[in-house]
């Protein structure tokens, strides 16, 4: 199954990052490594957020990626959030449907 993290970020955030940038992205390379993270950036124009895509059998691997990102710790996020994101079409659909196979 795939899930979305959201985040919403403070005002001047992409400035105030660089502190945490490096232990950041050190743990999104981790989850990659781990198989658990697919996608990841911030959003732009304006840069007022951030989506990572993860994959798993439950949303644990990104609830423990917010409670463990620096960038959360530090306070730049004001709130974050993970949805369950059931991916029906493309090539690494969770849980693929085909046209063929509505009547």
């Amino acid at each position: 199954m795939h899930y979305l993290l959201f985040y919403d970020v403070v005002e001047g955030y992409a400035e105030r990052r660089t502190p945490y940038r490096k232990a950041h992205l050190m743990l999104l390379e981790e989850a990659v490594i781990r198989g658990e993270l697919i996608l990841a950036g911030a959003l732009a124009d304006p840069t007022d957020g951030a989506v990572f895509l993860f994959q798993g059998l439950s949303s644990a691997g990104a609830e423990a990626f917010a409670k463990s990102d620096p960038y959360v710790l530090n306070g730049l996020v004001t709130r974050w959030h993970v949805r369950k994101w059931p991916t029906v079409v493309g090539p690494d659909a969770a849980t693929p449907i085909s046209s063929a196979a509505i009547s």
